[in-house]
């Protein structure tokens, strides 16, 4: 497995972890409640890690895929 799969964690833990932390309704953050806005945070940063490792993945490049 290649050490760059390991960012698939990073948003199971900001989920699974920070969600229970940081169950607040204040402050409001962009008129949205803390919980609120946390979950919607990690839903755009999964977002960008899978970004993240497709375009660091080479795999598809190795073989001539297009």
């Amino acid at each position: 497995m290649k050490p760059l799969y390991f960012l698939a964690f990073i948003p199971v833990v900001g989920f699974l972890i920070g969600v229970p932390l940081m169950n607040r309704i204040e402050p409001y953050v962009l008129g949205l409640a803390f919980s609120m806005f946390w979950i919607v945070l990690w839903v755009l940063l999964s977002s960008l890690t899978i970004w993240v490792m497709y375009r660091f993945d080479q795999h598809d490049e190795e073989e001539g895929v297009e």
